[in-house]
């Protein structure tokens, strides 16, 4: 079990972790088990907060322990979440991209798990749009589709705390669109987002430099 796997069942209700790894121990044995499992987690586990993994419930958590139990890696493993992704509902889907990063480290997804991120990215649900600027969108977008990502979390709400690794991936022509976006709702007379004030005061952008 790896460190990402151990801290999730760890931070389960004892009785969810008990689902998650008897269904674990069956999808490693028999990986065509987890359409059923991923399934039915939130109706057998509960959809609280895991208070340990903030952002995260416990449906969250179980499904990707689901997926972390599959014996696949690479086209193969990106193949079945694919598969549970485009069938699922907001909640799976979320899920699927909140497991990337910890597939990304277990089962060799590299790149592979890109589409579903970008799919996210296009849609209007904040939920699916927070879960794919997860740390593994945040590593894997490439720069310009990193700076779209930022700036539809600006524009739809999302708190830019929830952008994994932005302080590592911010460059001058994010600086130059959060300024532009800033001085934008200044001039209509509509409030700055404090994230949005707090990103352009850390690094020192002027709104006057680029209006």
């Amino acid at each position: 079990m790896s460190a990402g796997t151990a801290g999730l069942v760890a931070a389960l209700p004892p009785e969810a972790a008990g689902w998650a790894e008897r269904g674990s121990a069956v999808v490693r044995e028999q990986p065509g088990e987890i359409d059923g499992l991923f399934a039915v987690a939130a109706r057998k586990c509960g959809r609280g907060a895991l208070g340990a993994v903030p952002g995260w419930s416990v449906d969250d958590a179980v499904r990707a322990l689901l997926l972390a139990a599959l014996p696949l890696t690479g086209a193969e493993l990106a193949a079945v979440v694919s598969r549970l992704y485009r069938v699922g509902g907001g909640p799976e889907r979320r899920a699927v991209l909140r497991s990337l990063a910890l597939l990304e480290a277990c089962g060799d997804l590299g790149d592979l798990g890109l589409p579903l991120v970008e799919d996210a990215l296009r849609s209007n649900d904040p939920r699916l749009i927070a879960a794919a600027v997860g740390p593994y969108g945040a590593r894997r977008l490439g720069a310009h589709a990193f700076r779209q990502a930022v700036l539809k979390c600006v524009f739809t709400g999302i708190p830019l705390d929830r952008v994994a690794g932005l302080a590592g991936r911010a460059d001058a022509e994010l600086d130059r669109m959060m300024a532009d976006f800033a001085a934008e709702r200044s001039a209509a007379g509509r409030t700055v987002p404090p994230d949005v004030a707090e990103y352009l005061h850390t690094h020192r952008v002027s709104t006057e430099a680029t209006a």
